[in-house]
Parts: structure tokens; C-alpha cells; sequence
């Protein structure tokens, strides 16, 4: 009588098998960019059945995508995290620094985000739905945590607290891609810290002021 495998050792291999095919396909898309990367490069990579690769993932859109969805849940998340009681009785600047510190560590030490980064960033005029989908979940991650700490931090009454974590994340944004991924470190170097100083202090001088 022939023996079945157990439902969770099934699952195991399935959880297996997309976690290869998740690899091959960051391998592919950082080696050949989207368009140029096909399934059947990502299913050689990952040392699995094209029919393997299609029974996880859609399409390479769906890849794409799962593979945008597993950075940031990886690199964002833990670094935006809730807004819970202790992190609202300190003191918002020491907050702000150890998170602008944190959120350029997890981006600027790493090569394979700054990679992927470079990969939506120029596959984006010919497929928006993928720059689209990266925003949708920097909104989730990064936008929408650091709202709410604005809006409930106790000691910051700022009068558009929306307005203020775009600036916040923005700055640090441009910052990593002008510094690192554009290469412009000595054509406008800037200090790390002093960078953080500063957008700290406007943020303060600002709730100060409302």
C-alpha cells in the first residue's frame, strides 16, 4: 500500500520550493533586470519545474511583486514599528535618531536592496504596476507608522503630521539614492549625522512652534 506524505511535510516542501523560487528569481531580476528575466531563468535558478514555479507564482508580475512584499516586511518592518507606550514616553528626538539611523542602516548596508532598488527604479517608466506595488507597501511599512506616531506622540503637536513623515522619509530617502545608488558621494557629500541633526531639530523646532 502506497504511504502519503504528511499534510505538514507537504507544506514544508511547498514553503521550500517558493523560498527557492523567491532566491532564483532575486538572483535573475538583479542579473538581468525585469523585462529581460523570463520564468524559465527563474525556474533553472531555483533548481525547480517551470510548472513548479507557475503553481506558486501567477505570472513574473506575481513574483516580482511577492519579492517586493518579502523586502520590506523584511527590512521595514521591523524598523516602523508600532507606536506602543514606550516608545511614546521618550523623549521624540532620541525616537527620530535612532530611527533615521536605523532605517539608513537597513538600506545603505545591505547591496542586494540597493540592487533590487536600482531594478524598480528603472524598470518603472515601462512598468508602473511594479513601482506602484513598492509604494503600496512602503505606504503600509514606513508612511502610515510613522503618521500615527506623529499624530500620537504626546510631546509633538505637530499640525500636519502626514506632511511631516513624508518629509522625514523623504529626506532620508534622497539621501541614500543620491549617496549611494547615484553615486554622488563626492560631487555633494554630506555628513550622516549632520543630516540626521538637522532634520531632528526641524521636526522639534517645529512641534516647539505649533
Amino acid at each position: 500500500m502506497e504511504q502519503t506524505k504528511p499534510p505538514r511535510a507537504d507544506r514544508q516542501l511547498s514553503s521550500e520550493k517558493a523560498e527557492a523560487i523567491l532566491e532564483g528569481g532575486m538572483q535573475e531580476f538583479l542579473a538581468h533586470g525585469y523585462a529581460a528575466t523570463s520564468m524559465d531563468r527563474v525556474a533553472i535558478a531555483a533548481g525547480v519545474s517551470k510548472a513548479t514555479v507557475y503553481s506558486h507564482f501567477q505570472d513574473k508580475e506575481g513574483l516580482f511583486i511577492a519579492l517586493i512584499q518579502r523586502l520590506v516586511e523584511g527590512k521595514f518592518r521591523s524598523v516602523f514599528g508600532p507606536a506602543n507606550a514606550q516608545v511614546l514616553q521618550t523623549a521624540p528626538e532620541i525616537v527620530l535618531r535612532d530611527l533615521a539611523n536605523r532605517l539608513l542602516d537597513t538600506c545603505m548596508n545591505e547591496p542586494q536592496f540597493l540592487n533590487f532598488m536600482r531594478v524598480i527604479l528603472g524598470e518603472s517608466g515601462r512598468f508602473p504596476q511594479l513601482a506602484r506595488a513598492f509604494v503600496r507597501n512602503i505606504e503600509q511599512t514606513s508612511f502610515k507608522r510613522l503618521r500615527q506616531y506623529f499624530t500620537t506622540c504626546p510631546q509633538l503637536k505637530l499640525s500636519d503630521p502626514e506632511a511631516t513623515a513624508r518629509i522625514f522619509i523623504g529626506t532620508l530617502v534622497h539621501f541614500m539614492i543620491v549617496q549611494e545608488m547615484l553615486h554622488g558621494k563626492d560631487i555633494v557629500p554630506m555628513e550622516r549625522a549632520r543630516l540626521i541633526e538637522n532634520l531632528v531639530k526641524l521636526i522639534i523646532n517645529q512641534a516647539e512652534k505649533t
